[in-house]
């Protein structure tokens, strides 16, 4: 991906190493695992850590954080690929006569208090609707690479365009939408419109990249397959097979491998903002 020298966004608040208040002790790799399942399964990972964040001892007051280079480098990146959605978004929403609110995103290491309540980074990177931030640690696109096989800096670029594409949501006025539907629905239909909702979140994604590269030639070869890559790794059902061994598609909230991947090239290939109606299609 060819983002070096790139307009640096400046809606990134930079918030690691800023929390106060007990230390999260997490039980290791498998807790992450499960706990970041958890999230993409819908489920509440904050009930899991009830327990242990209230047996947390407290602490003193935070020491400085010394940031290595390669962080300093995620961090820049970050701030680029945040830039080219704002400048994406922005024209494709004054194209519909409507105006853009740019999002902030912020960086945060081990767990962050949003609106929407405390956050651990075992639940990997989220958009809160309540405050229009999308917040994430760093550290989840090592687990991007190391535990999901998803490599490349686009596909850490699909993670930040896809919590983005909650924010469009929010601005369209779908989130409220599906909130309500939801609220009066049975847990199956409450999952499959989460699933919708993911879905479409992917879709802009493709949207996202498809006219970011008409504006900067910002991709490079193999980076579609990248995403599409990334997309398929956190599908619903591949992740409920490696945890369990088998999957529950009732249970599924944000789709699986073929239906992440397919909606995200169908925005890239659109590149239509209007022809993601994933609440209405045919088959997802």
């Amino acid at each position: 991906m060819r983002w070096q020298g790139g307009r640096e966004s400046d809606n990134v608040e930079d918030e690691r190493g800023s929390f106060g208040g007990g230390t999260l002790i997490l039980g290791g790799g498998g807790t992450l695992l499960l706990l970041l399942v958890a999230w993409l399964f819908g489920a509440d990972p904050l009930a899991l850590l009830q327990d242990v964040q209230q047996a947390a001892p407290p602490t003193g007051p935070q020491q400085p954080v010394d940031f290595s280079p390669e962080e300093q480098e995620l961090k820049k990146f970050v701030s680029v690929v945040l830039a080219e959605t704002e400048d994406v978004w922005t024209g494709l929403f004054q194209k519909q006569g409507l105006q853009y609110r740019k999002p902030h995103l912020v960086l945060f290491r081990d767990r962050i208090n949003s609106a929407c309540g405390l956050s651990s980074a075992a639940v990997g990177p989220f958009y809160c609707p309540e405050d229009e931030r999308v917040y994430l640690d760093l550290s989840f696109f090592r687990e991007l690479h190391d535990r999901f096989q998803a490599q490349g800096e686009f596909a850490q670029a699909y993670v930040i365009a896809h919590e983005v594409g909650h924010h469009v949501q929010k601005l369209l006025g779908i989130t409220e939408q599906v909130e309500e539907r939801r609220q009066r629905a049975d847990r199956r239909e409450a999952n499959h419109l989460s699933v919708c909702l993911e879905l479409q979140a992917d879709f802009f994604a493709g949207v996202w990249a498809k006219h970011a590269d008409e504006l900067r030639h910002i991709l490079e070869p193999g980076d579609i397959e990248s995403a599409l890559t990334c997309a398929a790794a956190i599908g619903d059902d591949r992740l409920q097979k490696q945890a369990q061994g088998y999957v529950v598609p009732d249970s599924f909230t944000h789709g699986t491998s073929a239906q992440r991947a397919r909606w995200f090239r169908r925005g890239y290939t659109t590149g239509d903002m209007r022809a993601g109606d994933t609440f209405n299609a045919e088959e997802l």
